[in-house]
Order: structure tokens, then C-alpha cells, then sequence
């Protein structure tokens, strides 16, 4: 487990909780050094602070993904703007968590990541002999983790994928808020959290560009579906 945090307190205050959970915890207090720490001996889970010296944790996430390094990656930001927590998840970053936090909730959060399974980097092109789901012109290679709407292909982060995934296999069928919550981070975070509302959302900004039809459908007070315009 690798924790980057330039607050000294709140770093080793999480790796004194992590240690007593049982896990082998290394701390840092910058980018660079989680950077570094991870190309030594990549964790199960890094745990990265939004604002660090030399270089923050949007930064170091977007050049660890740029590596191909897939760790799951939780993110702690003291701003509270939707705007920041999505730059955090369009960088790469599997799960948000504001501060001030309970310790409770970040260990809750890091076994649902330990749940999840590994990604395992697939350069294969799409096609042959797998099976390509579809809803309209969108079209999900789960085993390349490719997503194309017509001939435009579609970068996501591991998440947005496994979101998106979730939804068109389960096309035409709405989704509760914690079933959804279940299967992708393996924890409900209850009804006043905004983690899917913001992954659907910025998933939303990269499926349907303007002018394509929509895909992504809100079932207010129930959860989400996708379904054919």
C-alpha cells in the first residue's frame, strides 16, 4: 500500500490505521516520491493526495496511467468543486475521497478497491474471436477495455469503463443506485454520496458529444440504464 501525502500529520495518522488493518504501508510526501515508489515496488492500492509539492496527485496519476500501470488509485482532496473531483477521475483515479475523512471510510474504501479485480493490459486489435457488446453505434470490447461510438473510439479511466460495461450489459434494464455502488466499488456509500452522479456524468461528456444521440438514461430516484435512442 503506498500513501503520498504532504500533510505529515494526516500521512502517517492512515498509516497508522493501514499498519493496524494489516497492511505493509510505505509513506510519502510528494508525487515525485510516489512516482518513484511505484515503479520500485507497485502496491495493491495508492492512495494520493489532490495538492502535493513537486508534483500533485492529479499529475503523478495521469503519468502512471500514461505507463500502463493499472493499480487502483484513490484519491483525497481537501476541494470540495465537482469540477476538481472530475479532474481527479478523468486523470485516471478509481475512487474520490474529501476531506476531512473518517478512517473508517478510507479502509472501507480501499477493501472495496482490493475487491476489484486487476486490470491486465490487452494490446489486441478489436474483433475476432471475443464477444463485442452494442447499444445503437456504441460498441464495448470488455476484453481489450475498448469503447467506440461509430468510428470514434472513447478514452476511459478503469472505472468509467467498468461502468459503462456494467450498463450495456444490462441494457434496457434500470439499475438501482446500490446495485450499481455493489458492483463496481464493492461498497454502498449510501444515498447522500455523489460518486456515481459524478462518474455518469463525465461518463456522459465523452459518450455523447453533441449532437449524438443519447444513451445514458436517469431513472430518477431509482439508478441508471442505457438503452438505443
Amino acid at each position: 500500500m503506498l500513501v503520498a501525502d504532504d500533510d505529515r500529520a494526516i500521512r502517517e495518522s492512515i498509516g497508522r490505521a493501514l499498519d493496524l488493518d494489516g497492511y505493509d504501508v510505505v509513506l510519502v510526501g510528494d508525487g515525485a516520491a510516489a512516482l518513484d515508489a511505484v515503479r520500485v515496488a507497485p502496491p495493491d492500492v495508492i492512495v494520493l493526495d489532490l495538492m502535493m509539492p513537486s508534483i500533485d496527485g492529479i499529475t503523478a496519476c495521469r503519468v502512471l496511467r500514461a505507463e500502463r500501470i493499472a493499480t487502483p488509485i484513490l484519491m483525497l482532496t481537501a476541494r470540495t468543486e465537482t469540477a476538481d473531483r472530475v479532474a481527479g477521475l478523468d486523470a485516471g483515479a478509481d475512487d474520490y475521497l474529501p476531506k476531512p475523512f473518517e478512517l473508517d471510510e478510507l479502509l472501507a474504501r480501499i477493501r472495496a478497491l482490493l475487491r476489484r479485480p486487476r486490470l491486465e493490459s490487452v494490446e489486441d486489435e478489436p474483433g475476432s474471436a471475443r464477444s463485442v457488446l452494442s447499444v445503437g453505434d456504441l460498441r464495448v470490447d470488455g476484453a481489450a477495455r475498448r469503447v467506440w461510438r461509430g468510428e470514434r473510439e472513447i478514452e476511459l479511466s478503469k472505472t468509467e469503463f467498468d461502468l459503462l460495461e456494467l450498463l450495456v450489459e444490462n441494457a434496457g434494464v434500470v439499475l438501482e443506485h446500490g446495485t450499481i455502488y455493489d458492483r463496481i466499488w464493492g461498497y454502498d456509500f449510501g444515498p447522500d454520496s455523489k460518486n456515481l452522479a459524478v462518474y455518469v456524468s463525465y461518463l456522459r461528456r465523452k459518450v455523447e458529444l453533441e449532437g449524438e444521440p443519447k444513451l445514458i438514461h436517469t431513472v430518477r430516484g431509482v439508478g441508471y440504464t442505457v438503452r438505443e435512442p
